[in-house]
């Protein structure tokens, strides 16, 4: 089981990686650092991997971490964002699923752009 330790500003928080390609290609790259995007309830942040899709997914869970093939980029979602409808969870475009928070994901509300994230293997 692989897991990762994520800093957004001064909150920290421990996923875990599922056994897939995207997940196989983040953890090779780790460690990130880059400055958070903020969109609804979604923090996302350009990554030097570029993938294909891989069984992508158009509505996500609290908790999920995507890859957004479109922007090179790792999300991590915890609430709607502006293209919901109701209660979904739903990204810009369809994302490649590679791990999950650990604990509450709702901790990451409040968080704005312009934020620090390092990711790192823990």
């Amino acid at each position: 089981m692989r897991k990762v330790r994520i800093r957004v500003g001064t909150l920290e928080a421990t996923a875990t990686l599922r056994e897939n390609r995207t997940a196989d290609a983040i953890w090779n790259a780790l460690p990130l650092e880059a400055i958070a995007n903020t969109w609804g309830d979604e923090i996302y942040f350009a990554i030097p991997v570029g993938l294909a899709p891989e069984d992508p997914q158009d509505v996500v869970e609290p908790g999920d971490l995507g890859y957004w093939p479109v922007g090179k980029a790792f999300c991590i979602f915890w609430g709607p964002t502006p293209a919901s409808v109701g209660d979904e969870i739903r990204p810009a475009s369809p994302v490649n699923l590679f791990g999950r928070l650990d604990g509450d994901p709702k901790h990451f509300d409040g968080t704005v752009g312009g934020e620090r994230v390092t990711v790192e293997r823990v």
